[in-house]
């Protein structure tokens, strides 16, 4: 990308003609943030904001005098809730230093990420506890999240492979097992149907009493990217 600014509009608004002759529709800009300087550019060009990270600023311009069909920015966050329970019947608990619930001592399920990530935060925040992913137990759909967007909680069944606990005080004041209907039973846990229905069902899955869905690991046919397809288990005949 140029840096000279005058020579950027202009190469622009060339190539948004030739487009316009090819019959080209939507056009992406994708500018890092160390040329955020011709961001003013396009913008005056007939860009819009798109979305922005880390490290650019994503624009975008419609060509056709119609209504644009261009996708809006990712909609969703998602998070994972990791429900851990041992060999003796505990789910692994934990404490937060910070968030809502900081002050309420309340003891929460562990973790944020999916599969290999619920893994990972486990291990992180509680030293020493390392886990095997057993399945996604189910997911919830929550809307008006932060900016604006709609919310996927994954709570996943994680079995812990060791027991001893150090925790990692940047982020949890504490961490225990906990025996698990002793965990289910705490009053904030049971104010809130939907907060109790999920522990239920974690509760009654490493009971053998409920089956949530296993991971299949594959490539994604269009962009061959690492992909993971959960459903419920086969049975054979």
């Amino acid at each position: 990308m140029q840096n000279d600014a005058s020579r950027f509009a202009a190469s622009l608004k060339a190539s948004l003609s030739q487009w316009a002759r090819q019959g080209k529709k939507g056009v992406w800009i994708k500018v890092p943030k160390d040329q955020a300087k011709l961001v003013p550019v396009a913008i005056e060009v007939g860009f819009w904001y798109h979305h922005a990270e880390p490290s650019y600023v994503m624009l975008v311009y419609w060509i056709p005098q119609t209504s644009p069909t261009i996708p809006d920015n990712a909609s969703h966050q998602v998070g994972i809730a990791a429900f851990v329970f041992n060999e003796e019947g505990q789910a692994l608990v934990v404490q937060e230093k910070s968030g809502p619930y900081k002050h309420s001592r309340l003891w929460k399920m562990q973790g944020e990420g999916i599969k290999e990530g619920a893994i990972r935060e486990v291990h992180e925040e509680t030293g020493n506890i390392d886990t095997e992913f057993v399945e996604v137990v189910g997911f919830r759909d929550g809307h008006n999240a932060p900016f604006g967007k709609s919310d996927f909680l994954f709570v996943c069944m994680l079995r812990s492979v060791s027991s001893n606990i150090v925790v990692q005080d940047t982020e949890i004041s504490a961490a225990k097992w906990m025996a698990i209907e002793e965990f289910a039973s705490q009053p904030k846990n049971q104010q809130s149907k939907l907060l109790k229905d999920m522990i239920g069902i974690c509760c009654a899955n490493v009971k053998g009493r409920s089956k949530g869905f296993s991971g299949i690991a594959g490539i994604s046919s269009n962009s061959r990217r690492s992909s993971a397809f959960y459903c419920s288990a086969l049975h054979s005949q």
